[in-house]
């Protein structure tokens, strides 16, 4: 019965996990399947409009290259010494100036018969002139010509080039080309002098051409705008102008250089947009239903393998059900005896799978465990010493008994303000000692602190020294560990002021560096040489026998246990010029709601 019992305990559980297997396995193969083909998709679809930048990149490119050789001719044929002769003519009908126009023309039908793209170049001065590349050209009036919108913007532009949208060429009498128009005004030579505007027009059949060359999937096309919204080449351009057809022109022309998609009535159509240098917009239209056209086969696809996957991660899964229930177990029951206290157990590690790499885990998991309990009962035996030690330097006795012994004197002298400050800041010292059992402070309350040192030991030493402390406003509420600077002016003034001849000067810093706050103690006392410098240095990381001069070791060795190995104090000296000691410690702001002091 018993036997039954396990057998059939067995193989449930067998049955959960392999069951837990093919419902894991199921729903992720079918969100493999459908993530391979929206990823297919979507590749797809960034594959066709990758290719769409290119091609409207390359138009954009192409159109600013056009635009560009057209405004080089026009500077070219402004810069023409027989134009600027007839432009500075009083009568452009005398014998002279005609024969500047016939040069002109001659010059300007040389340049129409090298470049079919230019329809013709027509030269209008304000003081009547009209001249162009044609020998014979009848001319609408003059009064007509230089009210038309490129005379009239170009000399406006004081110079620039005036780039108009594709219109009805209105220059010559019964002739009516569809161009897009150049024009760039020639200053007056002279003051007072006549000016005039060059026209370019430029045969719109390229652009035309250019534009249609581009093919985007089997209904893209490629259509431009001006700086003012205006169409200057659409391939459907009769149905957009009765209503058939339509495009966003407000989002396009508010657009930046981007592709974006905009639903359409009938269908989504996605939009690339180039800006070229002098303001049209170069726009490509693809529609998102052509850029992933073999769709029911990419789903025919992702369907097949994924149901050949779940086929072989099922049975995958059932073997896999009976191979780690056994160890798994095996790991459970050890790991109750850690949660019971035991971290002496080891597991088993049997071959190279990954429940055996998660058993080692385990066994180096307990082993740092126990080490790192062993290390943190170290280390706070480590730092009550040391803040044993430290609250043994706050207050050395033979500093209080001297300090009292100068309050008797300076009392018996008769010296009652010296007594008031010395007892005041004496019993500040000892009140900031305390420090409500905290060993962190603000840096405000560690300087109240030193500055009654100073105080007391000043008047003691009979001024023999002066001091001043210098720390930014913003650190004094950050923290800092107490009783770091006493140590520290307490150095400076036994062995660097006390055996000056003249007074000394003590100066402490305070200042925050990348994150990082440096207090500085900087006295003008005897200096050390090198070698004094170094075995101060080594006296700092190392406790002597003796256990004697433990002041700097202790402090630097505090730093390091409460902020790490690079972190201390850094020491600077040079005989006869004074000495340098600087505390690193990492900015630690101040907890909300807590005071000090």
């Amino acid at each position: 019965m018993r036997s039954v019992l396990r057998s059939f305990q067995f193989k449930s559980i067998h049955t959960k996990f392999a069951l837990a297997f093919s419902c894991l396995i199921l729903c992720t193969t079918v969100i493999l399947s459908y993530s391979a083909y929206r990823l297919s998709t979507v590749a797809v679809t960034d594959a066709s409009l990758t290719y769409t930048n290119q091609l409207i990149e390359q138009v954009n490119k192409n159109i600013q290259t056009y635009i560009g050789n057209m405004e080089s001719i026009s500077t070219l044929s402004l810069s023409n010494t027989d134009l600027k002769q007839y432009l500075s003519s009083k009568n452009p009908q005398d014998t002279e100036a005609q024969q500047l126009k016939r040069q002109i023309s001659s010059y300007f039908s040389t340049i129409v018969a090298s470049r079919n793209d230019i329809a013709s170049i027509v030269f209008i001065g304000s003081n009547g002139a009209v001249v162009s590349d044609r020998v014979s050209p009848e001319f609408k009036p003059y009064a007509e010509l230089i009210s038309q919108e490129w005379y009239t913007k170009a000399s406006r532009s004081k110079g620039d080039i005036v780039i108009s949208s594709s219109h009805v060429q209105h220059v010559y009498q019964n002739e009516y080309k569809w161009v897009v128009s150049i024009s760039k005004q020639m200053p007056s030579p002279g003051p007072g002098g006549a000016s005039g505007v060059l026209l370019v027009d430029l045969n719109f059949n390229l652009i035309n051409d250019l534009c249609n060359q581009i093919q985007l999937g089997q209904r893209g096309y490629v259509f431009i705008l001006d700086q003012s919204g205006d169409l200057i080449y659409h391939p459907q351009q009769q149905l957009l102008y009765s209503g058939l057809k339509s495009e966003d022109i407000r989002a396009l022309m508010q657009a930046k250089d981007s592709t974006f998609e905009t639903a359409a009535t009938d269908e989504n159509k996605i939009y690339t947009v180039r800006t070229t240098s002098f303001g049209w917009k170069m726009i490509g239209v693809t529609y998102a239903g052509d850029l992933s056209g073999n769709k029911k086969e990419m789903q025919l696809t992702s369907a097949m393998w994924g149901g050949i996957a779940l086929i072989i991660a099922l049975a995958i899964s059932i073997w896999l059900s009976i191979t780690l229930t056994k160890p798994i177990k095996q790991l459970e029951v050890h790991m109750k005896q850690v949660e019971k206290g035991n971290f002496d157990i080891r597991v088993d590690v049997e071959g190279a799978n990954e429940i055996s790499k998660l058993s080692r885990t385990f066994n180096l998991m307990i082993s740092k465990i126990k080490e790192l309990m062993s290390q943190t009962v170290l280390d706070q035996e480590v730092k009550r010493i040391s803040e044993l030690k430290a609250l043994q330097a706050q207050i050395q006795p033979h500093f209080l008994y001297n300090t009292l012994d100068s309050i008797i004197w300076m009392a018996e002298m008769g010296k009652v303000d010296d007594v008031v400050t010395m007892t005041s800041a004496l019993s500040k010292l000892l009140r900031s000692s305390i420090s409500k059992g905290e060993e962190l402070v603000p840096i405000r309350v560690e300087l109240a602190h030193i500055e009654n040192y100073l105080t007391i030991q000043n008047i003691r030493y009979r001024n023999k020294f002066t001091y001043d402390i210098e720390v930014e406003a913003e650190l004094l509420e950050n923290r800092s560990l107490k009783i770091v600077l006493q140590p520290l002016v307490e150095n400076a003034i036994y062995h660097g002021m006390k055996h000056l001849a003249e007074s000394g000067h003590i100066r402490i810093t305070g200042r925050k560096r990348d994150g990082v706050i440096e207090l500085k103690v900087m006295d003008n006392g005897v200096g050390m040489s090198e070698d004094q410098l170094n075995a101060l240095r080594l006296k700092t990381t190392h406790q002597s026998q003796s256990g004697k001069g433990f002041g700097l070791l202790n402090v630097n060795h505090r730093i390091q246990l409460y902020f790490g190995e690079l972190y201390g104090l850094q020491f600077e000296s040079e005989l006869e010029e004074g000495t340098t000691v600087t505390i690193t410690f990492p900015e630690m702001p101040p907890i909300l709601g807590q005071s000090e002091g």
